[in-house]
């Protein structure tokens, strides 16, 4: 495994829709390395999630896990996942509002994500998932799905006012939301 560059707003790459991964790849080596680097590369990085284009890859493929996280210590957990060819469906218009981060984007800002959500998905092994997201888990999975289709959350921010340095939200910001968030994650699950 080996960790890989993370790309940075304003590479080309953040920006295209990625490709589907043939189904008849997904055992092959170069695909499975790949995988095994964007875990690694999202664990060194402390990160909640990365998608292949965030490492200058342009296919269908994020990876996903929160234990322990210094950077995330309100996200429930989510298991070691692996998602290719992922599509979500909005089950609901019930909406949340996330302060989120990237590992792309030097930025926090605002974000409104939709709360319960379906995902389907192949996982590292070729099996098919069809799964029910809620809540924050929900948020993540939004997150690094847009990364495959050249979206960055500070697209989706609503009032630019709410755009933070990891420093000053740190500083000003972090206290109010994770009380906020800390409610609203006791209220729907993860």
């Amino acid at each position: 495994m080996t960790v890989r560059p993370i790309l940075s707003i304003g590479h080309p790459t953040l920006r295209v829709v990625a490709d589907d991964v043939p189904v008849d790849a997904i055992a092959s080596g170069d695909v499975q390395q790949l995988i095994d680097d964007l875990i690694e590369t999202m664990r060194h990085a402390n990160g909640a999630g990365l998608a292949a284009t965030q490492i200058d890859h342009r296919v269908r493929i994020v990876v996903m896990e929160v234990g322990d996280n210094p950077r995330y210590p309100y996200k429930p957990p989510i298991p070691l996942t692996v998602a290719i060819n992922p599509v979500i469906e909005p089950l609901n218009d019930e909406l949340v509002e996330i302060n989120e981060g990237c590992l792309s984007v030097p930025l926090r800002g605002n974000v409104h994500r939709n709360v319960n959500i379906r995902v389907r998905y192949l996982d590292r092994d070729g099996v098919e998932h069809d799964e029910i997201k809620r809540g924050l888990t929900a948020g993540t999975w939004q997150h690094e799905c847009d990364h495959l289709d050249g979206v960055l959350f500070v697209d989706r921010v609503s009032d630019p006012s709410t755009l933070a340095t990891w420093a000053e939200f740190e500083t000003y910001y972090r206290d109010e939301f994770v009380a906020r968030i800390t409610k609203f994650v006791e209220r729907v699950g993860s």
